[in-house]
C-alpha cells in the first residue's frame, strides 16, 4: 500500500489488487487514493484483468500475490518495466536496471526516509487501520481474519 502511495505522489497512475472487496473499495481508492483496484481473488482471468486495467503495459509490477498473478503480469509488462522483488531479501543484492537501485536506496536512504516522514506528516501518504487485540490470550482469536480475509489493515496483539 505504501509503495502504491509513493507512486501516485510523484504521479503515476496506480492500480492495486487486494485480497477483498472492502480493502478495494476503502482502503485502496478512498484511503489511499489509488486510481483503481480490482479483488484478485474474484479473479478468475488474470490475463483479462490485467489486459483491462493496464490496456498499454506494466511499467512497475510490485508483486506480493504470488505464482499465477506474477506470470501474468509479466505477460504484460512493457519493454524496460521494473518489477521490485518483494519477499526475497536474502537472494538479491543489487536488483535493477536504469532508475534506482537497492544500493542507491542505501546510499540515500536517510534523504527518502525525511521525505516520506514530511508526506506523512502532512497527511500526503496514509497507513493502514490497526485492530488491536489484548493480552495473549487472544492470540487464537487475532489469526481468524487472517485466514478468512475479513481483516482490513492491521492486526496488533497487544502484551503488557
Amino acid at each position: 500500500m505504501y509503495a502504491g502511495q509513493l507512486a501516485k505522489h510523484r504521479g503515476y497512475r496506480v492500480i492495486g489488487s487486494t485480497g477483498s472487496d472492502e480493502y478495494q473499495s476503502s482502503l485502496i481508492k478512498e484511503d489511499f487514493g489509488y486510481d483503481d483496484a480490482f479483488h484478485y481473488q474474484a479473479e478468475t482471468d488474470f490475463d483479462a484483468t490485467l489486459t483491462k486495467y493496464f490496456p498499454s503495459g506494466i511499467d512497475v509490477y510490485l508483486d506480493n500475490v504470488g505464482v499465477e498473478m506474477l506470470e501474468a503480469a509479466l505477460n504484460h509488462v512493457n519493454k524496460h518495466a521494473k518489477i521490485p522483488l518483494c519477499g526475497m531479501i536474502s537472494g538479491y543484492s543489487k536488483v535493477g536496471r536504469g532508475g534506482e537501485e537497492f544500493d542507491e536506496f542505501n546510499r540515500k536512504g536517510g534523504e527518502y526516509a525525511m521525505v516520506e516522514l514530511s508526506h506523512l506528516k502532512e497527511g500526503k501518504i496514509g497507513y493502514s487501520k490497526l485492530k488491536t487485540f489484548h493480552g495473549t490470550e487472544n492470540f487464537l482469536e487475532s489469526l481468524g481474519p487472517l485466514f478468512t480475509n475479513s481483516n482490513v489493515g492491521r492486526l496488533v496483539i497487544q502484551v503488557k
